[in-house]
């Protein structure tokens, strides 16, 4: 029988799986939506590009398999996208809609955090 503990982790595991499964399909939507023109695009989105969308859904599928490395990914790549794209840049992103669709990362690492504790516990 499962401790509430191992229940508890592998519920988080799967609500961030089905989660960023979601958040992967409708930003794959957006970027599917029209037709892709790279010289359409100017030097300063791509850094904005490469760290949300890219980064971020690199590392929610990485995440899959290795959820702190994933998560931090993700959360990485979001936090530089609001910092340096976002702040430092001038871009206007004051939108918490990246939040959301990075939200599974949140997921990935708590579930993460909950398999470390576990592995010391029975490993103590």
């Amino acid at each position: 029988m499962k401790s509430k503990q191992e229940i508890t982790e592998l519920s988080f595991r799967w609500l961030a799986r089905l989660t960023s499964l979601l958040s992967l399909a409708i930003v794959a939507m957006f970027l599917l939506a029209e037709p892709f023109n790279p010289r359409n695009v100017r030097g300063r989105e791509w850094i904005g590009f490469v760290c949300f969308p890219i980064g971020v859904m690199i590392g929610l599928i990485i995440a899959w398999w290795k959820e702190g490395l994933g998560a931090t990914i993700s959360l990485c790549s979001l936090a530089a996208f609001y910092l340096i794209y976002g702040w430092l840049m001038g871009s206007n992103v004051n939108s918490l809609a990246f939040v959301v669709f990075a939200s599974p990362a949140f997921l990935f690492l708590i579930a993460w955090l909950l398999s470390r504790s576990n592995f010391s516990e029975v490993h103590a």
